[in-house]
């Protein structure tokens, strides 16, 4: 069971062929992504995937999004980002990103910047440790 003591949603995600991200769910109820690559197949099926999921959110939620094997962010990569955080259910969302390198580092920096206040609540880490650490902290946002 999640803090707010419901049981999490239903994952609803399918692995297809050629699709560069995995996800699970967290034991927290959030969801762990993990991208092995950002071409537009992968875009297209993530950006369902979460718009499906913002539309019946009803929670406050901490995903996880592990970044470390992209070397950089596509520019409609960094559209969907941009549309994913500022969508009104993604008040709903802490966000930790895990990254590796300078240029990944730049794109999410650049995502949070452009992301409006009362949107997603991210941060951008380089250690995993340190990530987990930020999303186990209380849930604080009043919905």
């Amino acid at each position: 069971m999640s803090e707010t003591g419901l049981k999490p949603k239903p994952l609803q995600w399918k692995s297809e062929p050629g699709i560069g991200y995995t996800v699970v769910r967290r034991p927290d109820g959030g969801m762990h992504f993990t991208f092995e690559s950002l071409d537009r197949r992968t875009l297209e099926h993530w950006r369902n995937f979460a718009l499906a999921h913002l539309l019946d959110s009803d929670r406050l939620t901490r995903n996880l999004y592990d970044l470390r094997l992209l070397k950089d962010v596509p520019e409609g990569a960094l559209e969907y980002a941009l549309e994913l955080n500022t969508d009104p259910a993604a008040r709903n969302i802490r966000l930790a990103v895990v990254v590796s390198g300078e240029a990944v580092m730049e794109a999410m920096e650049r995502i949070a910047a452009l992301t409006p206040g009362g949107g997603v609540e991210m941060r951008i880490f380089l250690d995993m440790e340190k990530a987990e650490a930020w999303l186990s902290e209380p849930l604080t946002k009043i919905l």
